[in-house]
């Protein structure tokens, strides 16, 4: 869900639009259960490839916990990327909880002060995509009112390699199922013997 339409000029509404997906496959990461924000960031930047090729075509990576000076006081942005295509960076914040209309304000934040502080008059107006582990969309749209600056909200699904193999059988079990297998084929040969 996004407000594109109403803040970018149209050709560029479209492009950020199609660079936006409903929900990101975050399944290429590991992650223990209970995982927090920074152990999310930790496992995306050390896949960064993955993630690029995930979020689609034309960004470039800028930087992890960019730092931003802003009244004397250190913010930092969870991922920035530069996307070659609308000329434009885009602030990237990631929630592991569900969409919390707070978080509106701190992305409108990010926005803001990346337009004014790293884009340059030849870029377009920087957009924000808010990444959560689940969203309600009226509580967005109501969270959005009001707000001036293109921004998305998008979530992800972590299918997790443990929850995988929870699923699957445990050795013991595996081998107690050859030794059935393997007691079930010495029966069946020795009934075709004694026919």
């Amino acid at each position: 869900m996004t407000n594109f339409s109403e803040f970018l000029p149209i050709l560029q509404a479209g492009l950020a639009q199609e660079m936006t997906k409903e929900n990101y496959d975050f399944g290429f990461i590991s992650l223990p259960e209970g995982y927090k924000e920074e152990q999310l960031e930790d496992a995306l930047c050390e896949q960064m490839t993955r993630f690029l090729l995930e979020l689609g075509t034309g960004f470039a990576f800028v930087g992890r916990q960019k730092e931003l000076v802003i009244a004397g006081h250190s913010r930092r942005i969870d991922l920035l990327f530069y996307h070659i295509h609308l000329h434009c960076y885009v602030v990237i914040e990631l929630k592991t909880v569900a969409f919390q209309p707070e978080f509106a304000g701190k992305i409108n934040f990010y926005v803001s002060a990346v337009d004014d502080l790293l884009k340059n008059d030849s870029d377009n107006p920087t957009i924000g995509l808010l990444i959560c582990s689940d969203m309600n969309t009226t509580e967005v749209q109501y969270a959005f009112r009001g707000v001036n600056t293109p921004i998305g909200v998008s979530t992800y699904s972590d299918v997790q390699i443990e929850e995988m193999k929870k699923q699957l059988p445990t050795v013991e079990q595996l081998q107690e199922r050859i030794k059935l297998l393997e007691f079930e084929l010495r029966k069946h040969s020795s009934e075709k013997n004694t026919r």
